[in-house]
C-alpha cells in the first residue's frame, strides 16, 4: 500500500491538473478563500493536538513501523483516525480555498481507498495486537467523528 500521504496528495494533484483544464468555480474568492483557511486550520488543530500523543505513548506515528500501545487520550477520544481526519480536512481546506469542486470531488474515491485499504486493515491488525482492549474503545470511539 503506497504512503498514505501519497494516497491523499495523487488525487489533489490530480484535482489541480483537472481544474487548469476546465476551471469550474462554484464560490466568490473571498469566500472561498476564507472558507477554506478554516478548514486548513481545523486539520492544523488536529494533527497538532494528535502528533504529542504519538511521543507521550512511546508509540511509533508511521505506519510502518509496529505499533507498541494503543493511544486513548487527547484527539482518539473523538475519533480513532484523527491523523487521517486532519489530512482529509487539510485536503478540503485547499479544495475549497482553490475553488476546486474536481478536486473536492476526488475526495470521494480517496476516502473509499483510505476506509478499505488502509483503516479497515489497521483496524484488524490493532483487534489483532490488542484485543479485548481494543474493540472496547473501538466501541465507544467512532472513526471519524
Amino acid at each position: 500500500m503506497p504512503s498514505r500521504h501519497l494516497i491523499y496528495l495523487a488525487p489533489l494533484l490530480a484535482g489541480l491538473a483537472l481544474d487548469y483544464l476546465w476551471p469550474v468555480a462554484l464560490l466568490p474568492d473571498r469566500v472561498q478563500f476564507f472558507a477554506g483557511i478554516v478548514v486548513i486550520a481545523l486539520g492544523g488543530v488536529i494533527i497538532a493536538f494528535t502528533l504529542p500523543q504519538f511521543r507521550r505513548t512511546r508509540t511509533n506515528f508511521s505506519p510502518f513501523k509496529p505499533t507498541t500501545a494503543l493511544i486513548t487520550g487527547g484527539p482518539f477520544r473523538f475519533s480513532r483516525n484523527p491523523a487521517y481526519l486532519s489530512l482529509s480536512l487539510l485536503y478540503t481546506g485547499i479544495g475549497i480555498a482553490a475553488d476546486n469542486i474536481l478536486m473536492l470531488g476526488l475526495l470521494v474515491p480517496t476516502l473509499i481507498v483510505m476506509h478499505y485499504g488502509v483503516i479497515s486493515r489497521e483496524e484488524r491488525s490493532l483487534q489483532s495486537k490488542f484485543g479485548e482492549e481494543y474493540l472496547r474503545y473501538k466501541a465507544s470511539v467512532r472513526r471519524w467523528l
